[in-house]
C-alpha cells in the first residue's frame, strides 16, 4: 500500500508539471530513492509503470538514483528531481 500512495502522489506531481509545460508527453523522469524508502530501481520502475498507465508519463524513461545515506532527512522518501517533456 505504501508504494501505491507514493506513486499516486508522484504521478500527480508529474502531470501537474507537464501541464505547466503545456506538454502531452513526459519522456523521462528522474528520481532519488531514499535509503529507507524500501524501493530499489527495479521495484520503483515496476510500480511507476503501473501507476503511469494512461497518463502523460506512460512509457517514460526512468532515471533513478539510489541513496545509501540513512541519515538524510529525506531517507524515507522518493524525491522527484526532474522531468523531461516532449512538446
Amino acid at each position: 500500500m505504501h508504494e501505491k500512495s507514493v506513486m499516486d502522489n508522484l504521478i500527480r506531481k508529474i502531470i501537474l508539471l507537464a501541464k505547466e509545460e503545456k506538454s502531452l508527453k513526459v519522456v523521462k523522469v528522474s528520481v532519488k530513492l531514499g535509503a529507507l524508502s524500501h524501493m530499489s530501481k527495479q521495484h520503483f520502475k515496476e510500480h511507476f509503470d503501473l501507476a503511469a498507465q494512461g497518463t502523460v508519463a506512460q512509457n517514460a524513461e526512468i532515471d533513478a538514483e539510489e541513496s545509501q545515506d540513512i541519515h538524510d532527512p529525506h531517507a524515507n522518501a522518493v524525491i522527484l528531481k526532474s522531468i523531461d517533456v516532449a512538446n
